[in-house]
């Protein structure tokens, strides 16, 4: 149905749905595959696993950045400082933005393997945690707080910090959810 309907074989449909079935985005229902259902234990489960990766991707930046490294960071930090609090969809790209510059700072590709696999399961709470009241303005001052740290090579900071911050993400993606109309 779907290689009829984009006017392609059914080998990369299969092989497509393979792959998001692996990546734990689609499950097999009754009539073939279906998006996953959201829950909150699902955003428990990613959130216990991205504090933590989250955490040591920042220490591991303090200890191995360069140079190159924290420019990167504070470009894209200074990016999302101006970012329009108007426009969701920019905040929370800007956001990520910085994440992926401390990420790559870590020099560790498997945390970084990781942390994009569990953005992409993200992607199905599509509200940003940046629209609460507030947390704009908090990010980026935890952001700041982080990236100094980083700079100041002192990873236990470094690490206390970005758990702290990704904590709160994982407290009003909660909220969100909870609020959200049923289905």
């Amino acid at each position: 149905m779907l290689a009829e309907k984009y006017g392609t074989s059914r080998t990369p449909v299969r092989e497509a749905l393979r792959r998001l079935e692996q990546d734990g985005l689609v499950e097999r229902g009754d009539r073939g595959m279906r998006v996953r259902s959201r829950s909150p234990e699902e955003i428990l489960e990613i959130y216990e696993v991205r504090i933590s990766l989250e955490a040591t991707a920042a220490a591991a930046a303090a200890q191995r950045r360069s140079d190159f490294d924290l420019i990167r960071i504070r470009r894209a930090q200074a990016a999302m400082d101006g970012t329009a609090t108007d426009d969701p969809p920019a905040m929370a790209a800007a956001n990520r933005a910085v994440h992926e510059a401390i990420w790559a700072a870590s020099h560790n590709g498997t945390i970084v393997d990781l942390l994009t696999r569990l953005n992409n399961h993200l992607t199905r709470y599509p509200a940003t945690t940046l629209k609460v009241p507030g947390r704009w303005s908090e990010a980026l001052v935890e952001h700041h707080a982080l990236i100094d740290a980083i700079e100041q090579r002192d990873a236990d900071r470094a690490h206390d910090l970005a758990r702290d911050h990704m904590t709160k993400a994982r407290e009003l993606r909660l909220q969100i959810y909870c609020d959200e109309p049923a289905d």
